[in-house]
């Protein structure tokens, strides 16, 4: 693997990641670049600078100097879409981290009734195929307020071991932020919900910075009003345009702390990760050449996730088809490339039905190169979202026939 020096230019903004640790630094003497960090205010300033001001920006470059730490970039430069064409098939280990309880906690990771990870569990989820691993987390009840918004280091602790679980297989591993009010998108609060994304995500991507390509950030989960009219129906402007301006901030964040974070490819969201027609259409990536389109799409609705609809798929392909189609005008076709991070249809004792709406989903989806991640919360009986594919108690599949289906129709 070859190796790089980076030199990267840390701002006051990273008071927190400078807290919270730097990392290791290799000393087995890769070639030395320098790479500019997106500094504007530095970049304005030495273009209109005077001559007879020279003495002072020379100060300033000085002072900055002092505050250089170099990070070592170990790991491969890989575009964003050879890498999802690399991915298969996904699971999500839901409503586990992303669990939220009234106590912050290592405890949080069963508040909701699922037992805690373990090394087996993810074990037997890619020993079946996975190449991909959802992690959800929660980090909202497990930080302090502003401005420190520090993360409980035994909470950081915990995730990372999760994520180490499937890191060290060698598949995919995606770690977001999940079930966040907070980030609230209206221009209200859009100063306050930056300030803390940024620290949060400064803060990860700091604990993390030393892993390699197969490790992805993906900034927020859905993202959108929560509790008002617009909250699934694709946004209103001023939430789809907030949801936009925090993708960059989270972006400008991770970049922010240097090595690996440099070039590993983000996944950002549209307003709710949303796969409806306006959504997609209102996103605006940030200005980034290492970047994942996530969207989320139980579709058709009334088959996959309406609790009230129908329990026969009936071969009803169109909307699939025209999400895929609309994808791939979109971002496919510009080269940007997407990941549909949650998906599925529950159970309502139809397992015949959900194999053949699998078999087209994840194939037609494959046909544009777009991996697709089963939602899983372990939830497999009673009147709510049951999406469970892997018993975690019992560490079986009580629907194997579903499984051979979504691993096959992907390719592996």
């Amino acid at each position: 693997m070859k190796k790089k020096m980076l030199t990267i230019l840390l701002c006051g903004v990273l008071a927190i990641a400078g807290l919270a640790g730097c990392g290791n630094i290799s000393s087995d003497g890769p070639t030395a670049i320098i790479v500019q960090p997106p500094l504007q205010q530095a970049t304005e300033q030495q273009s209109t600078v005077e001559s007879e001001e020279n003495g002072a920006l020379e100060e300033t470059e000085s002072t900055q100097e002092e505050e250089m730490q170099e990070f070592e970039i170990t790991m491969r430069d890989v575009a964003p879409m050879d890498m999802v064409k690399d991915m298969k098939i996904g699971w999500n280990l839901g409503n586990t981290l992303d669990a939220t309880s009234s106590k912050a906690g290592v405890s949080a990771e069963t508040a909701w009734g699922n037992p805690r990870t373990t090394q087996e569990m993810i074990d037997m989820i890619i020993d079946q195929g996975f190449n991909v691993i959802r992690i959800p987390v929660s980090w909202g009840g497990q930080m302090s307020g502003a401005p420190s918004y520090n993360i409980l280091p035994a909470w950081m602790d915990r995730v990372q071991e999760v994520v180490d679980y499937a890191y060290g297989r060698g598949v995919y591993v995606i770690v977001n932020i999940h079930h966040e009010d907070w980030h609230f998108p209206s221009e209200e609060n859009k100063d306050a919900a930056a300030e803390q994304l940024n620290a949060l995500w400064t803060a990860i991507a700091t604990r993390f910075r030393d892993y390699d390509e197969h490790l992805i950030f993906e900034g927020m989960n859905e993202p959108r009003k929560i509790g008002t009219s617009v909250e699934w129906n694709g946004g209103d402007q001023e939430g789809r345009d907030v949801v936009n301006y925090l993708d960059q901030v989270f972006v400008d964040a991770v970049r922010a702390t240097g090595g690996n974070n440099t070039i590993r490819n983000l996944m950002v969201p549209g307003y709710a990760a949303s796969s409806s027609d306006t959504a997609l259409k209102g996103i605006v990536l940030p200005q980034d050449d290492h970047l994942i389109v996530s969207v989320h799409a139980y579709t058709p609705y009334d088959f996959a996730l309406n609790t009230a609809g129908r329990s026969t798929w009936d071969n009803d392909t169109r909307d699939i088809d025209h999400l895929m189609e609309l994808l791939d005008e979109l971002f496919l076709s510009k080269g940007v490339p997407v990941i549909i991070g949650e998906f599925g249809a529950m159970n309502k004792n139809n397992e015949d039905e959900r194999v053949q709406w699998a078999n087209y989903y994840v194939s037609k989806a494959r046909e544009y190169s777009i991996p697709c991640i089963w939602w899983d919360n372990n939830a497999f009986e009673g009147d709510g979202e049951n999406f469970g594919l892997l018993d975690r108690r019992e560490l079986t599949f009580p629907y194997p026939d579903l499984l051979k289906a979504l691993i096959e129709s992907s390719g592996q």
